[in-house]
């Protein structure tokens, strides 16, 4: 069976977006210095339509995140557009642009139904209105055979991790403190479900904890 594997960037305090999050400041208020490792590297310029970018120690825990993913997984937060019922006369298409990163199927967490949103570049979104476990389901079979990926945000994560469903967590440990915003852990609880650190890679700008099922 494919594996579900979660990265995620988080700062020293445990957030993995700042306070006062809006559609102006979608990783609130210090958030985005949470990824500021990771912007600069060729293997994320790439995927984006960019040219260029540096290769150093993380480049190669960023292509391990990517290989062997055949379908994503995010939170409706995450796609963004609000909460509630979607809005049909101008319907919200999420923070990607016109043609997402992803080139393989999304499933949305969502509890508001909506037709699958078709966009360029072979990424497909797909909403799912069942919980985690239909979601994942529908996404290890979009997957065939790959693996599939927990894109966040940290509502979608914290039910995936408290349900022991996550079988690889790499976290992205950046020196930065946010004082508030969106917590990773929080209503997680002690158990970690077998998964135990297995590696790390260590730079200045972010520390790579890898952790897996033993």
């Amino acid at each position: 069976m494919s594996r579900l594997r979660f990265p995620i960037s988080v700062s020293l305090d445990g957030y993995v977006a700042g306070p006062h999050q809006s559609l102006e400041q979608p990783l609130g208020v210090g958030g985005e210095a949470l990824h500021a490792w990771v912007f600069p590297l060729r293997a994320w310029r790439e995927p984006h339509g960019k040219a260029g970018g540096e290769v150093n120690a993380s480049s190669a825990v960023l292509e391990e995140s990517m290989a062997n993913v055949g379908a994503t997984i995010m939170g409706r937060k995450m796609f963004g557009g609000g909460p509630g019922p979607w809005n049909e006369e101008t319907p919200w298409n999420g923070w990607w642009g016109a043609t997402p990163p992803f080139h393989h199927p999304v499933f949305v967490l969502t509890h508001h139904a909506r037709a699958p949103l078709v966009t360029e570049g072979g990424t497909t979104f797909h909403f799912v209105t069942g919980g985690i476990e239909d979601a994942l389901a529908r996404a290890r079979d979009a997957a065939g055979g790959k693996d599939v990926s927990l894109a966040g945000g940290a509502q979608a994560a914290q039910q995936y991790l408290a349900a022991g469903l996550v079988d690889e967590m790499v976290l992205n440990l950046v020196p930065i403190l946010l004082g508030g915003g969106e917590r990773l852990f929080d209503g997680v609880g002690t158990d970690l479900h077998g998964l135990t650190l297995v590696r790390t890679v260590a730079t200045p700008q972010v520390t790579h904890l890898k952790f897996a099922r033993g």
